[in-house]
């Protein structure tokens, strides 16, 4: 499956919150979410881009399969 175009950063924080990511804090443009020992920084940009999105969804230990189906 192609990472999936035009996801904002809150969709994105929409969806990890789906998969059990907590918000821990957010520096300037950027919120970090927490999942046992996992750490996920997502960019609060809109849209973000396929290879930012793609590093996002590798630190959150998902596949894109996963992840689109939380969107």
């Amino acid at each position: 499956m192609k990472i999936p175009r035009d996801v904002s950063g809150s969709e994105a924080a929409r969806a990890l919150r789906r998969a059990g990511f907590e918000t821990q804090r957010q520096t300037g443009s950027h919120l970090i979410m927490r999942r046992g020992s996992r750490t996920v920084v997502v960019p609060q940009h809109k849209p973000i881009k396929p290879g930012t999105l793609k590093g996002l969804i590798d630190q959150a230990g998902m596949t894109v399969e996963e992840f689109a189906a939380l969107l």
